[in-house]
């Protein structure tokens, strides 16, 4: 796919600000933010993860063997009812199942 983007492994997690935890790649470049809030007060406010659980997600992103891709799901029979949305050739390409 043309312009499209690599970001190469290892992916790294590390805590930032006491407040989230960032995945980055290889060349440094953030792909995720998972925050969190340790004052239970707070984070019930927020709806917040603990420490702990945004730790795990963000180390199982890190662990991810290469960038999940989008797949469309069929909208027929569900609440919102209708088709799904339309995509020129190169797009459905792209977002098929590998």
């Amino acid at each position: 796919m043309p312009g499209s983007r690599h970001f190469l492994p290892p992916w790294s997690v590390a805590e930032y600000n006491d407040a989230c935890f960032i995945v980055r790649d290889h060349n440094d470049q953030a792909l995720a933010y998972v925050y969190f809030e340790d004052e239970p007060g707070r984070r019930a406010a927020a709806n917040l993860l603990t420490k702990d659980e945004a730790r795990r997600i963000a180390a199982n992103i890190a662990k991810l063997p290469e960038p999940a891709t989008p797949r469309l799901l069929p909208t027929s029979g569900h609440s919102c009812g209708g088709k799904g949305p339309e995509l020129d050739e190169e797009t459905a390409r792209a977002w098929s199942a590998p």
